[in-house]
């Protein structure tokens, strides 16, 4: 019998990953903001992977107060980047409700686009981050040196956030001296995961964001349902005690650091 969902009474809570426009969603995204926002989640940040999830996300964003939202395009979509999508993606930045530029980086399991045009249209998606001046958001999957020579040519200088951090030790080390935080989500709480965990550990707690990745990677005890945003709460509560931290002291040293970085308006407990 699959777990119940409750709040925790965790607040407040962002979630700093979601694709609200997925298809998955179609049709109960007003349930699914609601049910974030009794489990204590102020803000979700929506995340822009191609053209036209970027502009979904934006829409959400006018829709619904709580909702920001991300414009990039993810390396599995890296062959349509061209100076026409640039130019695009330019426009949607200068949305008021747009609070980075992502996801954008290197996916090198299933190599749905050749690797050197990922490169290309990660580093020119950096190249849009400067010029915006908005954080970067970035999506690496096997990828890691790779991913690192790329921020280290283009993005040393610039505020970055490394979601569902998978990474080394070593890894981390260099993003955080480079001025980066981390995010992760379902996949810290999973049986297999104990490597993550050995990382998530380390990450200095105002480096530290979480993330549902919804509808994607969703956290024990909810595993085999959809993911959504309510769900946060249990990476935070996982993270929690993993840290040995309090529950909600750890809720507000996250939101505290997603308000901080994506410049969202600061919230309350």
């Amino acid at each position: 019998m699959k777990a119940a969902f409750e709040p925790l009474g965790l607040s407040p809570l962002v979630d700093s990953h979601a694709h609200l426009d997925h298809e998955q969603f179609a049709g109960d995204v007003d349930a699914v903001i609601q049910r974030a926002q009794a489990a204590g989640v102020r803000y979700i940040v929506t995340i822009g992977s191609d053209l036209a999830s970027s502009e979904a996300a934006v829409r959400l964003a006018e829709t619904y107060p709580c909702v920001y939202a991300t414009v990039g395009i993810h390396p599995h979509d890296a062959t349509q980047f061209d100076e026409e999508a640039y130019q695009r993606l330019r426009e949607l930045a200068a949305h008021p409700r747009v609070v980075a530029i992502g996801e954008i980086g290197l996916d090198y399991h299933y190599d749905f686009s050749p690797r050197p045009v990922q490169r290309a249209a990660f580093a020119r998606q950096l190249e849009l981050a400067r010029e915006t001046g908005l954080p970067f958001v970035v999506h690496n999957r096997e990828a890691d040196g790779d991913t690192m020579a790329v921020l280290r040519d283009c993005a040393a200088d610039l505020p970055g956030l490394l979601h569902s951090f998978a990474g080394s030790l070593e890894m981390l080390e260099e993003c955080l001296a480079m001025g980066y935080l981390v995010s992760t989500g379902g996949m810290v709480t999973f049986r297999n995961a104990d490597g993550i965990r050995a990382v998530m550990a380390q990450v200095p707690l105002d480096r530290l964001l979480v993330e549902t990745d919804a509808p994607y990677l969703t956290p024990v005890p909810l595993r085999g349902r959809r993911n959504e945003p309510a769900y946060v709460q249990y990476v935070v509560a996982f993270l929690a005690q993993l840290r040995g931290v309090e529950p909600s002291r750890l809720a507000e040293i996250t939101t505290a650091n997603a308000c901080r970085f994506f410049r969202l308006p600061p919230v309350a407990a």
